[in-house]
């Protein structure tokens, strides 16, 4: 079941799949407004779709997803992408592109067919590229960054974008626990200071445990449950969700669960 939530973005009755296998059946979904939400399943739950679906890149097979009250079907693809971004898996960029020339990209929602790069544009994509440790870097080519440093990139041109929304598929797959922990923080620094409303898929459940205000859980075809992390990561639903046995206890740092699978013998 889910929470009654104040939401900007949210989807009733939601039906997702691929020609004419479902992967979600019938879902609602409330994304709390001004917080980071987690959503945690097994691989093939249908995570990535449902961000998808909230993100409008693919189209429901029943059901609505609203954004503002408005039905995101209908609605100008420019007012969605000056209301929210979204972040694919590991996104693929031209060859040579440097950091500032991707992070331009991120003004083009608000900008006309042939309008040019203002001194606002460049502000913003300045202001953008500070806020994610990146200004000293801004003329090297992509290809060149860390991978951590191309993730904070990506982040970068949505910033620039100016959406109050961002979603994000896995921000942290592929990097190294130094490099994830850093991404973490970044988001966690855009929702508590710049107010930002955050949607990510996550597979570290002590990272959602950590990071997240709330959780979605999905397994079975549907959302399983939602709820704050304290409240949902418990072994009964780590075994239902996941399929493991798992202890969960006080993080000794801050209190929050900390997962521990049980091998099995």
């Amino acid at each position: 079941m889910t929470d009654a939530v104040y939401s900007r973005l949210a989807a009733r009755d939601l039906t997702l799949g691929y020609a004419t296998i479902k992967v979600l059946d019938g879902v609602d979904v409330a994304i709390p407004d001004g917080k980071i939400t987690a959503l945690i399943g097994a691989n093939g739950s249908g995570k990535s779709t449902l961000l998808r679906a909230l993100g409008r890149i693919i189209q429901p097979l029943g059901g609505i997803v609203t954004l503002d009250g408005k039905a995101i079907a209908t609605m100008p693809g420019k007012a969605i992408a000056q209301t929210l971004a979204l972040l694919p898996q590991s996104p693929v960029s031209p060859d040579g592109l440097t950091v500032r020339q991707l992070c331009r990209f991120g003004r083009h929602p608000h900008k006309g067919m042939l309008s040019r790069t203002t001194i606002r544009d460049e502000e913003i994509v300045g202001a953008s590229l500070a806020a994610t440790g990146l200004a000293d870097l801004a003329e090297r080519p992509l290809d060149r960054l860390s991978g951590g440093q191309r993730q904070r990139a990506w982040i970068a041109m949505a910033l620039a974008q100016e959406t109050p929304i961002l979603l994000l598929d896995e921000p942290t797959t592929y990097l190294d626990i130094a490099h994830q922990l850093e991404v973490l923080e970044l988001l966690k620094e855009l929702n508590g200071k710049r107010g930002r409303t955050i949607v990510m898929v996550v597979h570290d459940l002590n990272h959602a445990a950590q990071y997240a205000d709330h959780i979605i859980a999905v397994a079975g075809g549907g959302i399983h449950a939602s709820g704050s992390p304290a409240d949902l990561l418990k072994p009964d639903l780590i075994r239902t969700v996941f399929g493991i046995d798992a202890m969960v206890i006080p993080h000794p740092a801050d209190g929050t669960p900390l997962c521990l699978p049980i091998a099995s013998r």
